[in-house]
């Protein structure tokens, strides 16, 4: 593929501390994206914030307020993971869909199409900018936006499954799913706005673990164990 969307989660940045950062495993991703990068593949990048905020936890927030911290999580998990990738030779850009200050550029196509042009990782944070939609939703809105080839869902989990392999340990994993089957069987790849979107835009999804060996490298050229989510 030429040009890809790779979503990070949150909390798999964070490893075992499950808040916050681990700094070996965005090293981790950031040698395996150079590589990507090296090879002429261009990437963007959407992470989740739930190693900083998970907003719909809390009852004692308004909703639109607890996604705008969200939102704030999405920017500072950019800034670091940018940084971390300009450590070992990546360059980078952030874009936001509101304005940061000097932090980050506001989004447009035109412009995430020039930085690619020039070798740079695009980090796409900020989410959509408005409250009730999630990561995910940008994650796929971004990607067809800036016309992708497909989407690289890197979890804490190792593919889609039946059911949740956190509580039954006899989930079965799907080697290849259809998004039809995602949203008929509420399969929670993505939220249903997201995975909808991806259906009627056509947008391929590529589900697999983070912490797997070469997990990222793996999965563009093909070579991985996770689950492929057809359109």
């Amino acid at each position: 593929m030429k040009r890809i969307v790779l979503k990070l989660s949150g909390e798999a940045l964070a490893g075992e501390k499950h808040m916050g950062f681990d700094e070996p495993t965005v090293t981790e991703v950031a040698g395996q994206v150079r590589q990507l990068v090296e090879a002429g593949i261009e990437v963007g990048i959407v992470i989740g914030g739930g190693n900083f905020w998970r907003g719909r936890d809390s009852e004692r927030i308004d909703r639109t307020k607890a996604d705008q911290i969200g939102m704030l999580a999405t920017v500072m998990n950019c800034i670091y993971v940018s940084e971390i990738f300009r450590s070992v030779g990546i360059r980078t850009q952030i874009l936001t869909p509101f304005a940061c200050g000097a932090f980050t550029k506001l989004f447009s196509k035109d412009r995430a199409n020039k930085y690619f042009s020039k070798g740079m990782v695009c980090f796409f944070a900020g989410g959509t900018g408005h409250p009730y939609f999630s990561t995910d939703t940008a994650t796929v809105l971004r990607a067809v936006e800036v016309e992708a080839e497909g989407i690289y869902l890197a979890k804490a989990v190792d593919g889609v499954y039946d059911s949740d392999p956190k509580v039954n340990p006899k989930a079965v994993k799907y080697g290849e799913v259809s998004i039809q089957e995602v949203i008929s069987q509420k399969l929670a790849v993505v939220d249903l706005a997201a995975s909808i979107l991806c259906m009627e835009n056509k947008m391929p999804m590529y589900v697999f673990g983070l912490n797997e060996g070469n997990s990222i490298v793996n999965a563009v050229n093909g070579a991985f164990t996770g689950t492929k989510v057809t359109v």
